[in-house]
């Protein structure tokens, strides 16, 4: 009788999965920020192995490195969080002194949300401006 033995391998279309769930990321929100289809970014998380441009995509659109992808396992995630809670609260009270890296992930989407939503005011600020100084601009108003 022949035994067969397959080395622990990386599922990474698992571990984008994870990681987008973690990062409270819907696959929607991520085929839109990859520019694909819902369809696609469900087959992604269900290919063993991704490409090396695929992967690199899909790191920068959850803003987490390329590596957090490739050694994601559940025992890491959950020994970071029993070791990060269990009698040190300091995570959940204190916004400067964040010691789980999940979390931290979490804060940093956030601040890129918040970073994004000013920018866009901005420019709907801007396009607003121009649109004004265009009726109020006698050269425009004699071209158009």
């Amino acid at each position: 009788m022949e035994t067969t033995y397959r080395a622990n391998r990386t599922h990474l279309g698992y571990n984008v999965k994870r990681l987008r769930e973690i990062l409270g990321v819907k696959q929607e929100d991520l085929a839109e920020r990859l520019q694909l289809s819902q369809q696609s970014i469900s087959k992604i998380e269900n290919k063993e192995e991704l490409d090396n441009e695929t992967l690199a995509k899909v790191a920068n659109a959850l803003n987490i490195p390329e590596d957090a992808i490739r050694n994601f396992t559940d025992e890491g995630a959950v020994h970071i969080v029993s070791n990060t809670f269990s009698g040190n609260y300091s995570a959940l009270y204190n916004n400067s002194t964040i010691n789980n890296p999940i979390e931290k992930i979490v804060q940093l989407y956030d601040e890129k949300v918040e970073l994004y939503e000013r920018m866009l005011k901005a420019e709907q600020e801007k396009v607003a401006l121009l649109e004004e100084l265009l009726r109020n601009d006698p050269a425009a108003n004699a071209k158009g």
